[in-house]
């Protein structure tokens, strides 16, 4: 399939947005996040989340899909880059409520922020696995070879631009998940 490597992002990317969501009723309980943690949320919703998996849809399977026709300027493609936009603007608010929080301790922000951030993502991906995807399948169902390839090569990049590697996204959300568990 040409989008096993975005689907693997996108459990990825939830495993971290459950363990967000379980923090939140610790800060509004008053408890503390510490710091280095929440560095690291902000850094995987920055980088991996924005710069890396957005970087191989924007980079790489767009451009695909364009070849075969889909318009970049409408349809699919044009509201999964204005999502995009959405993401990195509530990433940015959600890293200065984030500063905000870690300085003065107040969390009000730091939660609205989460919880928005949080909603909009997990609306984007159910989006992308159940209607964008499936479109790219059919459309790229003969180039999956070089479309995987593509994103590979988006990804390293990507990754290297960061200073970071996939293990180190993917160790971090094993711990936040395993420090925070889901509460489903």
């Amino acid at each position: 399939m040409s989008t096993t490597s975005l689907r693997r992002d996108h459990d990825l990317i939830e495993k971290v947005l459950k363990a967000m969501w379980s923090t939140i009723p610790l800060l509004q309980s008053g408890k503390t996040i510490p710091e280095p943690i929440l560095n690291q949320v902000i850094d995987f919703s920055t980088n991996f989340t924005d710069v890396c998996h957005h970087g191989k849809e924007e980079n790489s399977l767009f451009p695909e899909l364009e070849k075969k026709g889909m318009p970049r300027n409408s349809g699919p493609i044009a509201v999964m880059l204005m999502e995009h936009e959405v993401t990195r603007k509530l990433g940015t608010r959600m890293e200065s409520s984030s500063k905000t929080y870690l300085k003065n301790g107040d969390a009000t922000q730091l939660i609205s922020d989460m919880q928005e951030y949080i909603n909009h993502v997990v609306q984007h991906l159910w989006k992308e696995n159940n209607r964008l995807f499936e479109m790219a399948e059919m459309a790229l169902r003969n180039d999956v070879e070089q479309v995987n390839k593509s994103l590979l090569e988006v990804e390293n990049a990507k990754l290297k631009e960061i200073g970071k590697t996939r293990e180190d996204y993917e160790k971090f959300a094993d711990e936040f998940a395993k420090q925070f568990p889901s509460q489903e």
